[in-house]
């Protein structure tokens, strides 16, 4: 479904990511793994057209991606999650979300009730201001927002972080019925080791910019964490 062959980006003369080779394949979880400042956010950037790679390569369903600007991507079917949700404050949960409508395929003007079924919290707060949500229940709209175009991928970019517990696990909930219904593949950069090698099929771990390990979640070894993982 997606993949990347020897991506270079970086910002101005800093180069953050090298030679980095990356696969999803359909209804797949794979975890992007790393310590902080290693590049994570800079390739999902890059995968979403938010920065343009110096070289390499993105293909989607076996079509090259690399020079569509973003809101093609995302009508494509990509969704996107960035790092700290960037939500639209000053509109209300509702005008959020239909703003995930606009790509839709097909056109779709509705919210799916669906969507409400995932994110009940969200149906009593349709008329609220964005802002005026706690950190987790922006996170649930950011994410909402991603999904009301039915994206085949959904590119998650740390969703738990700064989440209270109660809605990080709302959330991982989320992810875990994704995995189930097996319609949509996501990549997911996760700091939790614990929560990122149950839900993974696949991982990958970047260090200093390059891709430092890879393989099946369950063989995540010792060693590997502590070279690659631990601070």
């Amino acid at each position: 479904m997606l993949n990347l062959q020897k991506i270079e980006a970086g910002y101005g003369e800093s180069m953050v990511i090298r030679n980095v080779n990356l696969q999803v394949k359909p209804g797949q979880i794979v975890c992007l793994m790393g310590r902080n400042g290693v590049g994570k956010s800079t390739l999902m950037k890059s995968i979403m057209g938010v920065i343009k790679p110096r070289s390499g390569s993105i293909s989607y369903h076996d079509r090259d991606i690399s020079s569509f600007p973003p809101d093609r991507r995302a009508k494509s079917g990509i969704g996107y999650v960035p790092q700290g949700r960037e939500i639209f404050p000053q509109l209300s949960v509702e005008e959020n979300l239909l703003l995930g409508l606009e790509a839709a395929a097909g056109g779709r003007k509705k919210l799916p009730d669906s969507l409400f079924d995932t994110f009940p919290v969200l149906r009593q707060m349709l008329h609220r201001k964005g802002g005026d949500l706690s950190g987790g229940q922006q996170q649930q709209l950011a994410i909402a927002r991603a999904l009301a175009s039915g994206p085949k991928l959904l590119l998650l970019d740390e969703p738990m972080e700064g989440i209270q517990p109660s809605i990080v696990m709302e959330i991982e909930a989320i992810i875990e019925s994704i995995k189930r219904n097996r319609e949509i593949a996501v990549l997911l950069v996760e700091q939790s080791l614990e929560f990122a090698t149950s839900i993974a099929d696949y991982y990958y771990v970047l260090d200093r910019g390059t891709i430092a390990a890879e393989g099946e979640a369950e063989h995540l070894s010792e060693e590997q964490v502590r070279k690659h993982l631990t601070v």
